[in-house]
């Protein structure tokens, strides 16, 4: 069986990636790190508001380098921060390491994370279509949450269940009834930049939300993220130790804080 043409090792890892994808050299690659002593705090900056309905998850996916938990729903919606449009949520995923010590794709001062929740959400004002809106500079909005190892997060245990529906790349399973905000910190503050896809096809149409806050999950659950398999049914297999792409040059982008 073919093996993807990228991936988070080796021969097809990171920095491998612009050999297939020359955008990986782009101005505007994702993530980066974070120095909060150079993110300009702009008060144009509305808060972040997130409506979502639970009836809007369809499924959850084994996309075998992450599992994404997949909506179809036009009332889910991101507006306020940097937007003029709503932007429409389409799926969540989560990044991690093969161990607790890092995991996160953004970085904040240098300093890692054990994991990033993405939350990832469309311009449906504009475009009609994920597919349409992927590659377009205001086509995408991602929220990113950074998790550090902690206490457990009872709120993630819906999702953590349903990982051993899924356990081998290409299954799918329904998932129903969920609402990926009670996922999301206290509070809201955050900083904004404009960047890309944090894997191929890494188009850079990302406008990004990275909380301020962090969230926990326990070493235990953070374990189960690892558990998922990157091969097919009946093939070797082949645990997802770690899919996390490392920071990238901000070449002279600057970081906008709400706070």
């Amino acid at each position: 069986m073919a093996s993807l043409d990228w991936g988070y090792d080796g021969p097809n890892g990171p920095d491998q990636w612009s050999k297939l994808y020359p955008i990986a050299n782009g101005n505007n690659q994702s993530p980066i790190d974070i120095k909060t002593s150079e993110a300009k705090h702009d008060t144009s900056l509305k808060p972040i508001s997130v409506s979502y309905n639970p009836a809007g998850a369809k499924e959850i996916v084994n996309v075998g380098h992450s599992f994404h938990v997949n909506f179809e729903d036009d009332k889910s919606v991101l507006k306020g921060g940097p937007f003029s449009d709503s932007y429409r949520l389409c799926q969540f995923h989560f990044h991690w390491g093969s161990t607790d010590a890092y995991g996160s794709e953004h970085l904040v001062d240098g300093a890692k994370y054990s994991a990033e929740l993405h939350i990832v959400h469309w311009n449906s004002a504009k475009y009609s279509s994920v597919a349409e809106a992927i590659s377009k500079p205001d086509g995408v909005a991602i929220i990113g949450v950074l998790v550090k190892v902690g206490q457990a997060n009872s709120k993630l245990q819906k999702v953590l269940d349903a990982l051993s529906e899924v356990k081998t790349k290409g299954k799918r399973a329904p998932f129903t009834d969920f609402d990926p905000s009670i996922l999301l910190p206290s509070s809201l503050d955050y900083w904004t930049y404009f960047g890309s896809l944090t894997h191929p096809p890494l188009h850079e149409s990302v406008t990004w939300i990275i909380c301020k806050e962090t969230i926990s999950v326990s070493s235990e659950q953070l374990a189960q993220f690892r558990s998922l398999l990157s091969s097919a049914e009946g093939d070797k297999a082949v645990p997802i130790q770690h899919n996390n792409r490392p920071p990238q040059p901000v070449k002279g982008r600057v970081v906008k804080a709400s706070f």
